[in-house]
């Protein structure tokens, strides 16, 4: 979840319309009990006013060289300023991110692109997991995981 992922976090609002949007890092809580993703307001701000107003947030990690795809949900989400190490783990997101992209074919311009993101322009997401997914492609796609997975 911390590195070499594409993560894309989904808020909805109260007509169940689903917004969607790029995050440009994660951050794990040492006691695992909270995660924090980094999302750009200017591109997601639909996303983000769907959080306030209810907090509840999907958000997916995928290994593009892979599938493995993990997705969490949770229904406490609150937007918060970065950290000051938080530019750092988002320039950390991008080059892991973009090492695994070149691994399968795409150059850094594609990365470059995909990854789009003033890093002044960066807030916190927070939330507690209430439920996690596997969603790699296959037979066990969808089924919930179980502690320790």
């Amino acid at each position: 979840m911390q590195g070499g992922v594409s993560i894309t976090a989904a808020a909805r609002d109260d007509a169940l319309r689903t917004t969607l949007a790029r995050a440009r890092g994660c951050r794990v809580a040492p006691d695992r009990r909270r995660v924090v993703i980094l999302m750009s307001p200017s591109q997601c701000a639909a996303l983000l006013s769907n959080l306030r107003a209810n907090g509840a947030i999907a958000v997916v990690f995928s290994r593009p060289s892979t599938h493995r795809t993990l997705q969490l949900k949770g229904d406490d989400a609150v937007v918060e300023p970065v950290r000051p190490d938080d530019l750092a783990i988002a320039l950390r997101h991008h080059e892991a991110l973009a090492l695994d992209l070149a691994n399968i074919g795409f150059g850094e311009a594609f990365a470059a692109t995909l990854e789009r993101c003033e890093l002044d322009d960066l807030v916190a997401v927070a939330f507690t997991p209430r439920a996690a997914f596997s969603q790699t492609p296959g037979p066990r796609a969808g089924n919930p995981l179980k502690a320790g997975e």
